[in-house]
């Protein structure tokens, strides 16, 4: 159950049904990270990771996501720097998370991801994107529902 305080339009709220699929994007300028999370069990996974160098190709793999799982709602981690302030990236998120929106015409949640890398980063060399994403996606479950099984 979303919590009464949400900050979602009532229109998002009335399209999120028991079991809407929300997919979350965590933006970086060589690779987006994606998770996927649905409102029954309030519960997140590693999707994939989109490895991009033109516009074109993002583009191409991010509709085809969105055609494969048309989500009820997308989550847009934004990077701050630890005291809240703007980074360098965070009005290129803004951008992104509004160009979603406008593409897809899904409404699209922005998330403070200030720490999300970080919760992931340790102890692996590995891309870490997608496990960003899911961390973003579980933080919107948690500040959004009253029954998070998280």
């Amino acid at each position: 159950m979303l919590k009464e305080n949400s900050s979602l339009p009532q229109k998002v709220i009335e399209k999120l049904s028991e079991d809407s699929i929300i997919l979350a994007f965590d933006y970086g300028l060589a690779r987006i990270g994606v998770a996927i999370g649905n409102t029954v069990v309030k519960d997140s996974r590693p999707l994939t990771i989109i490895h991009w160098k033109k516009n074109q190709e993002k583009w191409k793999q991010i509709t085809q996501i969105m055609e494969d799982w048309k989500p009820a709602l997308v989550v847009v981690g934004v990077p701050r720097h630890k005291d809240g302030a703007p980074n360098s990236m965070t009005p290129v998120c803004e951008n992104f998370a509004n160009q979603i929106n406008g593409r897809f015409n899904v409404y699209v949640a922005r998330v403070d991801e200030r720490f999300s890398s970080v919760e992931v980063e340790e102890g692996t060399d590995d891309y870490i994107d997608d496990l960003a994403a899911q961390v973003i996606l579980e933080q919107w479950f948690r500040e959004n529902f009253i029954d998070n099984v998280n």
